[in-house]
């Protein structure tokens, strides 16, 4: 199935003051933050997101045998209300979307766990080589385990950690009353604090995009997670995993929503998805870590980077994602979308003017991010 309607001001990023708050460290204490840094909330607008697009999947009849519940769930519309296909277990029903009419997808059988887990929130750790790394696993007193839910993963900013983001990340009051299942991944230690290695930056010698895939592999074996419906979202440093991994693993994630970040000239180059991916991106016009028009960054010793420019990174998933057309005028919350790309994927820069370090608009990424699922 194809997706469905789901100037640079001068050094200020030396490294000095600044130094550990690249990129709006966490508030955990491991890294200092600066003015504009991180903010650990949602910027608090609560209107929908840009482009309308695209029926929600819904669930079909379930089943519940000795080896589980068995679920079947209705695929995405490309667009207005669409009838999804039977599956096993029952027939699924595509949403209702806001552009034209479109057909619902096919639905799939996942059979969930026979013991659903417990709301709460819990340390976890999965060895990726020869590392063991942590996550915390957040799962929401909606969860019952009856049916497939869909997995955000949230990748905290440099000089932050798993439970760093849990604490401050706005995606858990949008998702929660869904049945969501989030989990909040900690980095390696780099020479500043705990980052992630999207190429050029920010800590040496270890996989990233295989401790993600290991993370989501491992909460798919104990919770009922709808394999088409993983998400990757991220403030600041997190962002740029977030974008990192729509280049890299578009085969697991179905769209990403980066916050603070843009993609790096440094690594565009090898930034060739496995199919088209939706990116939400969120950006302040007076970011003062990350700069709304690009530029040149070496806060973390040793690893320069080059930020592409929040509108050149706008047009640089638009040609990846093979889009046409100009992006739509600015909406209500300063949203600009590619509508018109490959597999009816989209492509948007919602932009705050005045902002600064922020960690985007979860009350609007989210319900860009569920229109879409995998193929």
């Amino acid at each position: 199935m194809m997706n469905r309607r789901t100037n640079l001001p001068k050094q200020i990023l030396l490294s000095g003051a600044l130094g550990i708050a690249l990129l709006g460290c966490g508030s955990d204490g491991e890294g200092s933050t600066t003015a504009g840094g991180d903010g650990g909330g949602s910027s608090g607008n609560t209107s929908a997101g840009p482009s309308g697009s695209g029926g929600s999947t819904a669930s079909a009849d379930t089943t519940t045998g000795a080896g589980g519940t068995t679920s079947s769930t209705g695929g995405n519309g490309t667009g207005g209300s669409g009838a999804g296909s039977a599956g096993t277990g029952g027939a699924g029903t595509g949403g209702a979307g806001t552009g034209g009419s479109g057909a619902g997808g096919e639905a799939g059988s996942i059979t969930c766990p026979s013991s659903a887990l417990r709301a709460g929130d819990t340390n976890q750790t999965v060895t990726v080589g020869s590392q063991n790394r942590s996550y915390v696993l957040h799962v929401p007193a909606t969860y019952d385990g009856s049916k497939p839910v869909p997995l955000v993963v949230d990748f905290h900013p440099l000089g932050g950690s798993g439970p760093s983001e849990r604490s401050g990340s706005p995606y858990p009051a949008q998702t929660d009353p869904e049945g969501v299942i989030m989990a909040f991944p900690s980095g390696m230690s780099g020479p500043s604090g705990g980052a992630w290695n999207v190429g050029p930056c920010c800590v040496a010698n270890t996989d990233d995009v295989a401790f993600a895939k290991a993370l989501v592999a491992q909460i798919q074996e104990t919770a009922c997670i709808d394999p088409k419906r993983i998400y990757a979202v991220g403030f600041s440093m997190g962002g740029g995993m977030s974008h990192y991994l729509a280049c890299h693993a578009a085969d697991v994630f179905a769209a990403v929503a980066p916050a603070a970040f843009d993609l790096l000239e440094e690594n565009i180059g090898g930034c060739e998805p496995a199919r088209p991916i939706s990116v939400i991106s969120f950006r302040g016009t007076s970011d003062p870590v990350v700069p709304y028009a690009g530029g040149h960054s070496a806060v973390v010793r040793g690893m320069p980077i080059t930020f592409l420019g929040a509108k050149s990174t706008l047009q640089k998933w638009a040609d990846i994602n093979g889009c046409t057309g100009s992006p739509s005028a600015e909406d209500g919350q300063g949203c600009s979308t590619y509508s018109n790309c490959r597999d009816g994927v989209e492509v948007a820069l919602c932009t705050k003017q005045g902002g600064g370090h922020d960690p985007g608009n979860a009350a609007v990424g989210w319900p860009v991010l569920k229109r879409y699922t995998m193929p």
